[in-house]
């Protein structure tokens, strides 16, 4: 009998993460089928363990027995593996260069934001929900008035953003701000994105973020 993640796509993922989100979003997309395996990241699986051993982090995409990892770099494999279908990163080359340049952005300054507001409180947090506004709002800018970041088709730089939108959500409850109200642009591109099904059914629920971070909050003794 063959090994589980020898039969076609597998995915190794974590409800909470971002990036797991992404890379599911990325396969609905495509209209790829594929098994779904909740890591229970405290205890972390041998399956997880013998296919991402270098970072031992998820997601994981196991396709015909081989892994691949990194949430950006699986969506890159995704769309030059299965090329039939919706495209998920631009033909043109200085195009895909941008894409991949604005991807990199949100993951070098959205995520290691919203995760300082795990052990931040006071006029740190608000430091924080500063410092992050202004992030959002260059990726305001580089919306405009375009539908999506690359014109009026969902795309790389989309699906590289909208993951974070449950955990941005929770932030804003706990730092006191509102995408709505601070960054209507992203608002209104959000409200787009989350028309899209591989979206809505992909998402994490906001409010289960939020208490996940309050959680955690109390832990670090941050929350009463």
């Amino acid at each position: 009998m063959p090994a589980i993640e020898d039969s076609g796509v597998v995915v190794l993922g974590w409800w909470v993460s971002m990036f797991t989100t992404r890379v599911r979003i990325a396969l609905a997309e495509k209209g790829i089928s594929y098994e779904y395996i909740e890591e229970d990241i405290p205890n972390k699986s041998p399956l997880l363990l013998k296919h991402n051993p270098i970072y031992k982090k998820v997601p994981v995409l196991i396709h015909k027995g081989k892994p691949i990892c990194e949430s950006l770099i699986i969506v890159q494999y995704i769309h030059e593996t299965w090329k039939e279908g919706y495209p998920l990163l631009p033909s043109d080359p200085f195009l895909k260069s941008q894409a991949a340049f604005w991807a990199d952005y949100i993951d070098k300054h959205i995520y290691q934001v919203v995760k300082l507001t795990w052990d931040s409180k006071g006029e740190e947090m608000q430091k924080r929900v500063e410092e992050f506004l202004g992030y959002l709002k260059v990726l305001e800018r580089e919306l405009g008035e375009k539908t999506y970041f690359n014109g009026e088709s969902f795309g790389f730089v989309d699906m590289a953003l909208i993951c974070y939108y449950s955990h941005i959500i929770g932030f804003g409850k706990i730092g006191n701000f509102s995408v709505e109200k601070d960054t209507p642009k992203l608002f209104a591109w959000a409200t787009q994105c989350m028309k899209r099904e591989s979206v809505s059914m992909t998402l994490a629920d906001p409010n289960k973020i939020y208490e996940l971070l309050i959680e955690i909050r109390k832990k670090n003794g941050l929350e009463d």
